[in-house]
Parts: C-alpha cells; structure tokens; sequence
C-alpha cells in the first residue's frame, strides 16, 4: 500500500485533466489519468486506486456505465467514486448515486469543493492519512509543517526518516518487512537495496531516541520494523 493516496481520474478533457493531476499532486495525491471509459477500467484493475474521479460523458464507456462495473466487480466494489459532470439535474444526480457514485459534482466546479469532498472520503476509507496532526504514543507528526514532536521535544528528521515514521505510525504494532517498506516509503519503481530501509531505521531510531524512553521502533528479527506505542 502506497504512503500517498492513489486517486483514478478518468476525463476526456485533456485540460480538466491536466489541471486535476497538477492541482492534486500539489496536495500530496498519486494521481493515474485515463482519456476514456475503457482505459479507466483497465487502469482500475491493474492497480486499485483509494479514490475514483470519473466524468459522466467519456468516449467509449461512459461514467456511469464504468461506475456500474467498478461496483460489480469484487476487487474494486468498495472503491469510493465521485462522479464529475455538466448534467445539473437531480434525476441525473440521482441515477448517478444510484449506479453506486458515492458523491457527485457538478462542472464547472472549484478545486477547494473537490478537495474537501475528497478529504471527507479520505476520512471515511483511510483516517490516518486524512488528517494533517498524527500521533502514536508520545510522538507527534505534523504533516503541514513537517515537524516531529516527542513529549513535545522537537525531532529533527530527513525526508525520508519523515516519511517512513509517517507510513509506521499509521499502524501502530504492526510489523513491516524491508521489502514493504521500500515499495510504501521509497516506491515500488526505484530500485533500492533492503539494507538501506537498516540505515534509515537506525537514523530514524537515534533521532527519536531521548534519556530515559523506550525506543518506539521495535525490531523484529527475520520479519522487519515495528512502530510500538507501549
């Protein structure tokens, strides 16, 4: 599972499409872009998003035809979409809802109204990564100023350390192996040596490390990583 949330948007509109990626990465989204129906139900299945932007009118297979499949189809059936169109009318709001959207918006339509309706979603399928303040235990990640706080002593962390503290504290007491960390924190694309999740752990563990605390990362041996609140 990705550290990011992944978000399917399928728009013919080349510059909808265009402005949707640029503005939803800026907000820290992985964004996939399908031009047609067809496309987005390919793309659906190879790899299954957090969240589904699917316009009504699209070439090939419509909105609501590609909504009515995502819906019949066991792996993506609980996949939140939200449905983007021109069409106003609540008979067609209603169909919409009904073929399994789980919002509707309507064009032209402002980026903050899509963002907190993706946030209430994000909310809903996914809390921890919804929320701008996450802790566990005595630790503290505020992901707006990226700052660390333990026992609101201020920790100072690299990128990276941030962002595999961020995905560990997530789920507190679950193990993690090397080899989900490095497709969660660094992406399944780049191509990283399992020993290099050690030297991060370590440098993320003498960070945290304060006089007279337990180490919150727990090692387990043959297995992985641990974040442990107790």
């Amino acid at each position: 599972m990705s550290m990011k949330p992944q978000i399917l948007v399928i728009e013919d509109e080349d510059a909808l499409s265009t402005l949707l990626q640029y503005n939803l990465e800026k907000e820290g989204y992985g964004v996939t872009l399908a031009g047609d129906g067809e496309e987005g139900l390919m793309l659906a299945s190879e790899e299954i998003p957090d969240i589904v932007l699917v316009d009504w009118m699209l070439p090939i297979v419509s909105g609501i035809e590609v909504t009515r499949r995502l819906r019949a189809r066991q792996e993506t059936a609980n996949v939140p979409i939200i449905m983007l169109t021109a069409r106003g009318e609540e008979t067609d709001r209603i169909r919409g809802l009904d073929t399994g959207a789980d919002d509707y918006i309507v064009k032209p339509f402002s980026m903050t109204e899509l963002f907190a309706r993706i946030r209430a979603i994000m909310r809903r399928i996914r809390p921890a990564l919804a929320d701008d303040l996450l802790s566990a235990g005595d630790v503290i990640v505020d992901r707006v100023s990226h700052k660390v706080t333990r026992n609101d002593e201020a920790i100072h962390l690299g990128p990276t350390e941030f962002r595999l503290l961020d995905y560990m504290m997530q789920s507190p007491g679950r193990v993690f192996s090397r080899e989900q960390l490095l497709d969660s924190v660094w992406g399944s694309d780049v191509y990283v040596e399992a020993r290099t999740v050690d030297v991060h752990v370590g440098r993320l563990r003498k960070a945290l490390k304060q006089e007279g605390q337990k180490d919150p990362i727990r090692t387990v041996r043959s297995a992985g990583y641990s974040f442990d609140v107790k």
